[in-house]
C-alpha cells in the first residue's frame, strides 16, 4: 500500500507566494512614496538631492507595474500601475516640445549658459560655441579672475564687447557678455555666496530685455538646504509691468523640485523643457563622476518672450554641459 501526501510540496509553494507577495509590495511602496512627494512639492532634508533622479524612478517603475500584473497581484498592480502613471505625467512632456512656445515674431536673440567649475572650462570650446551658433548674450557661472583672462585670451571680446562681470576666485563668480550694448549692469550676491551678474540688453529693432546669470546655492548637504530653497525663492519674478526678464544659469535644482517650479510659475518658460529638450542631462558625469546625468541648468524666459530650438553641448574641464537658446523678442 502506497501513501502519498501533498503538504510537503504545497508548503514550499506557499512560501515562494508569500515571499514574492512581499517582495513585489517592496519593490512598489517606494515609488509609490516617491511618486506621493514629487507631486505634492514635500521634498525634505535628503530626499532634495533624491528626487533630481525623478526621471530614472519614473523610467523603473514600470517594472513593479508589468511584474504585478503579469502575476495577477491586482492590488499591488492597481498601485504600480497609478505610480507609473503619475510619475510618467510628470516627466515625459519634457520629452516633447510644447504646444505654446510664446510669440514666434519679433527678433532672434540667442542666449547661452555655462558653468565653468571654477573657472578651469576650456575657453576656447565656449568661444567657438558663441562664434558657430550665432549667440548674442552669455551668461556664465563659477567664472574666475583665470576663466576671464582665458577667455579674453580665446578671443570672446572680438565676438561679445560688452560686458557686465563678478569673477571672483573658487565657484562664486559670475559673468555676462553680450554682442549689444549693456545698460544698467550689476552684480548681487544672494545669500548662498554666490555672485549673479545682471543688465539689460536690446537688440536692434527689439523691445530691452533684463537677463540674469542665476546661481543658487547647491543642495550639497543637509545644513545648505534652507540656504538652497531661500536663493531659489530670492530669484527675480518676471514682472508684467516692467522689462521681460531671462534668468539663465545652474540653478541647483531640476524641474522635479518644488521651489524652482514655484520660480518658473513666477512669469517663465523653461526653454528646453517647453522645446521637448528636457530630459537632456547638463551636470553629473561629465568631469569623471559617477553619476547619472540630471538636468540642473537651464534657460528660463518670461512669458511674453518666444522659444525656438534649444541645444545641450559639452564642455572640456567643466562638471556642466552648456546650453543655448533661441529665444523670440518682441519688436519694439
Amino acid at each position: 500500500m502506497t501513501i502519498t501526501s501533498s503538504a510537503p510540496v504545497a508548503k514550499p509553494v506557499r512560501v515562494r507566494r508569500v515571499a514574492w507577495h512581499v517582495l513585489l509590495w517592496l519593490l512598489v511602496l517606494p515609488g509609490a512614496a516617491w511618486a506621493v512627494v514629487r507631486l505634492g512639492g514635500w521634498e525634505r532634508g535628503g530626499l532634495v538631492q533624491l528626487l533630481a533622479f525623478t526621471p530614472y524612478v519614473a523610467a523603473w517603475a514600470v517594472v513593479p507595474a508589468i511584474a504585478a500584473l503579469a502575476t495577477r497581484r491586482w492590488l499591488a498592480a492597481a498601485v504600480a500601475t497609478i505610480t507609473f502613471a503619475l510619475l510618467a505625467v510628470a516627466v515625459l512632456p519634457r520629452a516633447f516640445a510644447d504646444g505654446d512656445r510664446g510669440p514666434q515674431g519679433g527678433v532672434a536673440l540667442h542666449v547661452m549658459t555655462s558653468n565653468m567649475l571654477f573657472g578651469n572650462a576650456d575657453a576656447a570650446t565656449i568661444v567657438k560655441l558663441v562664434r558657430e551658433n550665432d549667440v548674442a548674450v552669455l551668461a556664465l557661472q563659477e567664472f574666475s579672475v583665470n576663466g576671464q583672462r582665458n577667455l579674453a585670451a580665446a578671443g570672446l571680446g572680438e565676438l561679445l564687447p560688452y560686458s557686465s562681470l563678478g569673477a571672483e576666485f573658487g565657484a562664486s563668480g559670475s559673468g555676462l557678455y553680450s554682442r549689444y550694448p549693456i545698460t544698467n549692469p550689476g552684480v548681487r550676491r544672494n545669500d548662498g555666496g554666490f555672485n549673479q551678474a545682471y543688465g539689460t540688453v536690446q537688440p536692434p529693432g527689439a523691445v530691452a530685455v533684463t537677463v540674469e546669470s542665476a546661481h543658487p546655492l547647491a543642495p550639497a548637504s543637509l545644513a545648505m538646504l534652507d540656504g538652497w530653497r531661500d536663493d531659489l525663492d530670492a530669484e527675480p519674478r518676471a514682472d508684467p509691468k516692467g522689462a521681460p526678464r531671462i534668468l539663465l544659469g545652474d540653478f541647483n535644482a531640476t524641474l522635479d523640485h518644488q521651489p524652482l517650479r514655484d520660480l518658473i510659475k513666477g512669469g517663465y518658460r523653461d526653454a528646453a523643457d517647453n522645446a521637448g529638450n528636457g530630459l537632456i542631462g547638463t551636470w553629473g558625469p561629465y568631469d569623471g563622476d559617477p553619476l547619472p546625468p540630471v538636468t540642473i541648468d537651464h534657460v528660463l524666459a518670461d512669458l511674453r518672450l518666444g522659444i525656438g530650438a534649444v541645444s545641450v553641448h559639452n564642455i572640456p574641464d567643466s562638471d556642466h554641459r552648456a546650453i543655448i537658446a533661441d529665444l523670440k523678442i518682441p519688436a519694439a
